[in-house]
C-alpha cells in the first residue's frame, strides 16, 4: 500500500500497488454514485488532487469523459508519478491553482463536479462558501450534479450544508451512512425536469437506501460495474 498524509495518521488517500486504479478507501467508492445522476459525463471537473483515487478511476472506467483537476498545492501535484496518475492529455488536465478564484472565472461547462479540497485543517472555509456554490452551479449543466465531500464534525457543517441547499434551490440528497464521518452531499443543477432531478427526488426520500449499511453496498456495487464493462477491460 501507498499512503498520502499531511498529518500523521490523518489519510487523505490510500493506493493499493498491485492494482493502482483500484478505489481502496470507502468515500471515494460512494463519491462515485454520481453516476446515478449522471451515467455519461462528458466533462468532470475535480478540487482536489491527493493520491489520484478518483482521478485515476474516471480516467479509466469513463473513458468518454474529459477530466480537469484543480489542485492548490505544487508538492501534492509533484506526487503524481509516486502514486500512478496519468499525465496530462486530451482528456486530463491536472491545473494549480486556487479551486475558488478559478471556478469564479471560469466558463468551461461540467457535468460533475467533485468537491474534495481537504489540507491538514479539513476543508478551507473557501470551498464552503454561498459564492463558491453559486459559481460551481453557474458551471454546472442542466441536470449536473456537485458532490461535496465534508466532515460530519467538521462545526461549520450545518452552516455548509444550508448554503449548498440554497445556491442549488433545495435539490440536495445524501446517502446516510454510506462513508462514515465523510459526509457527502449531492446536488443538482437546473430546475427543469432531468433524470438526474428524478433521482435526487428519490435519494432525498430515504436517504438513499435507508441504511447505511445498504447505501455502501450500493457504492461497491456501482464501482463493479463501471469495472465490469467490456471498454474498461481492454
Amino acid at each position: 500500500m501507498r499512503t498520502l498524509e499531511f498529518s500523521p495518521g490523518m489519510i487523505q488517500s490510500e493506493m493499493r500497488l498491485s492494482h493502482p486504479d483500484q478505489l481502496v478507501l470507502a468515500y471515494p467508492r460512494a463519491m462515485m454514485c454520481f453516476v446515478l445522476f449522471q451515467p455519461q459525463p462528458q466533462h468532470i471537473i475535480m478540487v482536489g488532487l491527493g493520491g489520484g483515487s478518483l482521478v485515476k478511476f474516471c480516467y479509466r472506467y469513463l473513458p468518454h469523459c474529459r477530466i480537469t483537476v484543480l489542485e492548490l498545492r505544487a508538492d501534492v501535484i509533484a506526487l503524481r508519478e509516486q502514486f500512478a496518475i496519468p499525465p496530462d492529455d486530451a482528456r486530463l488536465r491536472i491545473i494549480e491553482a486556487d479551486a475558488s478564484s478559478y471556478l469564479k472565472h471560469c466558463d468551461d461547462m461540467a457535468d460533475v463536479l467533485l468537491i474534495d479540497g481537504f489540507d491538514e485543517l479539513g476543508l478551507p472555509p473557501a470551498l464552503g462558501s454561498s459564492s463558491f456554490y453559486r459559481d460551481c452551479r453557474r458551471l454546472l449543466r442542466p441536470g449536473g450534479v456537485l458532490v461535496a465531500n465534508i466532515f460530519s464534525y467538521d462545526p461549520a457543517y450545518p452552516d455548509m450544508r444550508m448554503r449548498l441547499h440554497a445556491a442549488f434551490n433545495g435539490q440536495l440528497c445524501r446517502f446516510h451512512g454510506i462513508a462514515g464521518n465523510n459526509h457527502l452531499l449531492f446536488a443538482v443543477a437546473g430546475r427543469t425536469a432531468s433524470a438526474a432531478l428524478t433521482m435526487q427526488r428519490r435519494v432525498a426520500r430515504n436517504n438513499g437506501l435507508g441504511l447505511g449499511w445498504l447505501n455502501r453496498l450500493l457504492a461497491r456495487w456501482i464501482v463493479w460495474r463501471l469495472q465490469a464493462r467490456p471498454a474498461a477491460r481492454t
